[in-house]
């Protein structure tokens, strides 16, 4: 049996997803979104992680490979999560929500790119804090994203947010910069 909010709090979401999902019927706005959250698959993160390295030798490489290693505990997290809470993806419960692109999986709790991008910016900004302006609207981007995409509820990106923000602190207390 999934995991599921309180029905006043899943009608609520419903219709914010609903809300959001409706302006990706504009092409430019659909377009903006699934390239954000094309790039959150991955590329963006990996780019960086290799200019990080190119740019910065030793201190880029230790950074990456902080940022890769949170990275294997958010995937690990995420997968968990998902076989445990089995929430259906805010398309596959209300078919006025339109999945504006493919998901990487079937369930909707936690966002998976949330996760990620949540985690990957908060190590990422502890050894580079002015790439602020670069992650920080980039990231919040990714999780937008995936409401507006029809992917997830907003309870699902907020989780995300909070999962991630724990973990990024929790792996720098355990990996701590070497300045």
């Amino acid at each position: 049996m999934p995991l599921l909010p309180p029905d006043g709090l899943l009608a609520r979401e419903t219709r914010w997803c609903r809300r959001a999902n409706h302006y990706c019927r504009r092409r430019r706005i659909r377009t903006l979104f699934a390239v954000i959250s094309r790039l959150g698959d991955g590329v963006f993160w990996y780019l960086l992680m290799a200019a990080l390295v190119l740019a910065d030798g030793m201190d880029g490489l230790r950074a990456s490979a902080h940022m890769a290693a949170t990275g294997v505990v958010a995937l690990t997290l995420y997968k968990v999560l998902k076989r445990w809470t089995r929430r259906p993806r805010p398309f596959a419960a209300d078919l006025r929500i339109r999945a504006w692109v493919a998901p990487l999986d079937e369930y909707s709790f936690p966002s998976g790119h949330t996760l990620h991008a949540v985690s990957f910016s908060v190590v990422a900004l502890a050894y580079y804090p002015w790439l602020a302006p670069l992650l920080l609207p980039f990231t919040a981007g990714v999780a937008l994203s995936r409401v507006v995409l029809g992917l997830h509820y907003p309870s699902d990106v907020l989780a995300a947010t909070g999962i991630a923000l724990l973990l990024g602190s929790a792996s720098l207390q355990l990996m701590p910069l070497p300045f």
